[in-house]
């Protein structure tokens, strides 16, 4: 069964940290100011907008120290990545999750946050959410859509997605729990104590600037592990600004993908809107959807189940 954090009312606070690369305040303001008229509080952590001089937005004890004050503020009812970078699985181990498996909350974002989400499900099956983070709100963004599918993750609506089909899609139906991230992070996460399972589980990824042959190497990572072995199903998001080498590496992104995972029998979906891109919807992770694949289309359904919830600070089993 997967553990899912209270989801929120007006009123209650969500905390902004930035545990890996550093962003300045006023890159997040708008996101601040939106979440403000969605009825919310916002406490902003130190490492937003700090005074570092470097990649990072503090140092490791700084960033750990932040996360940390802000997993265990029972009054914060959510955490908002300010951005992801670099930095998380510097910190991750040290982190204390005691109070934070008592009171659990939403943790929020993507990328290099990707170590959270996956480390919170393997260890504690808590739920999370990979969405936009704070940067997404910026340049007249905030009423997109995938900035609204935060807002309703967040408020408890169902979600319900479409994209339209590819070429390289496998059809099929199946459901299963979700789980996934950055392609690179997920790479990097097998042999750890971050590392997780993905038998019958819906498994999708994301990647952002790699070079072809290291996307393909991390690929094949994944595939001599076994994690693409026994999946209920696959969706493939976007693979945004990949490089190429000056000798070609002969294939696209999506080709080397499509090449690589076309023996297996289970649904598989190219370009789904979760990427680097504004194309971001957001996905809980740990809870169980439906993956619908066909000539029309993809759908992906957040569907009811068992779940344990927390209400002020109480386990809760909620049949649905």
């Amino acid at each position: 069964m997967a553990t899912i954090p209270p989801y929120l009312k007006k009123g209650d606070t969500i905390g902004i940290v930035c545990p890996a690369g550093y962003m300045p305040l006023e890159k997040a303001q708008t996101c601040i100011d939106t979440l403000r008229e969605w009825g919310y509080e916002v406490k902003v952590g130190a490492t937003l907008g700090s005074n570092s001089t470097n990649y990072f937005s503090g140092t490791d004890a700084e960033r750990l120290a932040d996360l940390q004050q802000m997993l265990d503020d029972k009054h914060i009812k959510a955490i908002l990545c300010g951005r992801g970078g670099y930095g998380t699985g510097r910190i991750v181990e040290q982190i204390d999750f005691t109070q934070f498996k008592k009171h659990p909350k939403w943790i929020i974002g993507f990328s290099d946050i990707t170590v959270l989400h996956i480390h919170l499900w393997s260890n504690f099956s808590l739920s999370s959410l990979h969405a936009p983070m704070a940067a997404a709100f910026n340049g007249g963004e905030a009423s997109n859509e995938w900035i609204a599918s935060l807002r309703k993750a967040l408020a408890g609506e169902k979600a319900l997605y479409q994209c339209a089909p590819h070429p390289f899609n496998n059809s099929g139906k199946t459901s299963g729990r979700l789980i996934g991230g950055n392609l690179c992070l997920l790479a990097h996460l097998i042999g750890t104590s971050s590392d997780y399972k993905t038998k019958g589980k819906i498994l999708f990824m994301e990647d952002v600037g790699e070079y072809l042959y290291s996307a393909d190497r991390l690929l094949y990572q994944l595939k001599r592990n076994g994690k693409l072995s026994h999946l209920a199903g696959l969706i493939i998001g976007g693979f945004t600004d990949s490089k190429d080498t000056e000798r070609p590496f002969g294939k696209s992104a999506y080709e080397m993908i499509h090449d690589l995972v076309k023996e297996y029998n289970y649904p598989i979906c190219f370009d789904f809107p979760v990427s680097h891109n504004k194309e971001n919807y957001a996905l809980k992770i740990g809870v169980k959807y439906s993956l619908q694949v066909g000539k029309e289309g993809t759908v992906l359904k957040e569907l009811s189940g068992t779940l344990i919830v927390w209400m002020g600070g109480i386990r809760r089993i909620v049949l649905g």
